[in-house]
């Protein structure tokens, strides 16, 4: 219990002496009332209730209306499958502390509007996934004070407010070095936009382990897209069709590999025989892929806890320590990566 809720529950628990005193009983009678015994006459009972209406109090164990008991969380859409990992991760953990969570999306809303509707119903505050947070946006959360936290934002927001992530870069990287130890050398890569934070992360993150073994960046096998199925499929078929095609290929996310998976079926290669698949992501779409994907692992779980845990903080009054947390991502090899056909037959 916060300190304001503790002492909010105090004033209200302080009223009964005065109920008992104005309707003339004990406060033993007060009580039997608040805790709805039956061995108390009607007429004291519906004295009591009224004043006890009147003046607000909340009975032990009821819903106290002065605490926020809900959160809102804001996507982009609710379709693909990071965004229903994470929004798992952020309902168990608002399900642990007893705080509901309403979600909704920006393709009928925008964030102004959504922030007008935490505003609205009381609630605690307002998680915003990978969404745009536009200036004015931005200086209302701050002048106003709300509480919001940004997971993978799209855009750098300002140091005010908190944001949270994985290492994308060093994951990246990570991934791509199992790629170049395996023995491939020509690395392929379907990455995010470049306005996203998180897909601007895991590109560099991948040139940058090409880069420290020598590889060349070759962008006719760099195709960035949107972190879905479709485009990630259009792109790959590209790919796949340039005039010196990669052995492997880094998807920055597990839609975005399930379109690579898919091009490779389209142009009749095997994975990995003829294609290593590396994805990023690794929700339970990775593990039921055909073949299972090699991915590197978000932490979605931890993801939805911090985010939540830093929200009710900042609804408190308590600002987190760091305005940027970024939590370890993990490597996760399945069966979608092996060495390149001349290497393995060596």
């Amino acid at each position: 219990m916060t300190a304001q809720s503790k002492a909010h529950r105090e004033a209200q628990y302080g009223l009964l002496t005065s109920i008992a005193s104005e309707v003339g009983v004990s406060l033993s009678t007060v009580s039997k009332v608040v805790h709805r015994r039956h061995d108390v006459g009607a007429t004291t009972r519906a004295r009591v209730e009224e004043l006890l209406e009147r003046h607000g109090y909340v009975r032990p164990g009821e819903p106290d209306p002065a605490v926020p008991r809900q959160i809102i969380a804001v996507f982009r859409d609710l379709s693909g499958p990071y965004t229903l990992e994470v929004v798992r991760g952020i309902v168990d953990a608002a399900d642990e502390i007893g705080i509901d969570v309403v979600t909704g999306t920006t393709a009928h809303r925008s964030i102004s509007q959504w922030l007008e509707e935490c505003v609205a119903l009381g609630a605690a505050g307002l998680i915003i996934v990978i969404s745009m947070l536009a200036e004015e946006d931005q200086r209302r959360i701050i002048e106003q004070r709300l509480p919001v936290v940004l997971v993978d934002p799209l855009s750098a927001p300002t140091h005010d407010i908190p944001s949270i992530g994985v290492t994308n870069w060093s994951g990246a990287r990570e991934a791509v070095q199992h790629l170049i130890g395996l023995g491939h050398t020509r690395i392929g890569m379907v990455a995010g936009r470049s306005h996203s934070l998180a897909g601007a992360a895991r590109l560099h993150g991948y040139r940058a382990a090409i880069e420290e073994a020598g590889i060349a960046y070759d962008p006719a096998i760099v195709r960035s897209t949107d972190f879905d199925f479709e485009e990630a499929l259009l792109a790959s078929l590209r790919i796949l069709a340039s005039d010196d095609p990669p052995t492997a290929v880094f998807a920055a996310s597990d839609a975005q590999a399930l379109g690579v998976l898919e091009a490779a079926r389209q142009h009749g290669l095997s994975v990995p025989e003829d294609l290593a698949v590396m994805s990023f992501d690794d929700t339970h779409v990775a593990a039921m892929a055909c073949p299972p994907l090699s991915a590197v692992r978000q932490p979605f779980e931890e993801l939805g806890h911090e985010a939540t845990r830093v929200l009710v903080q900042l609804s408190e009054g308590r600002p987190p320590a760091s305005s940027r947390i970024e939590l370890a991502t993990q490597l996760v090899l399945r069966t979608s990566t092996s060495a390149p056909r001349e290497v393995a037959a060596e």
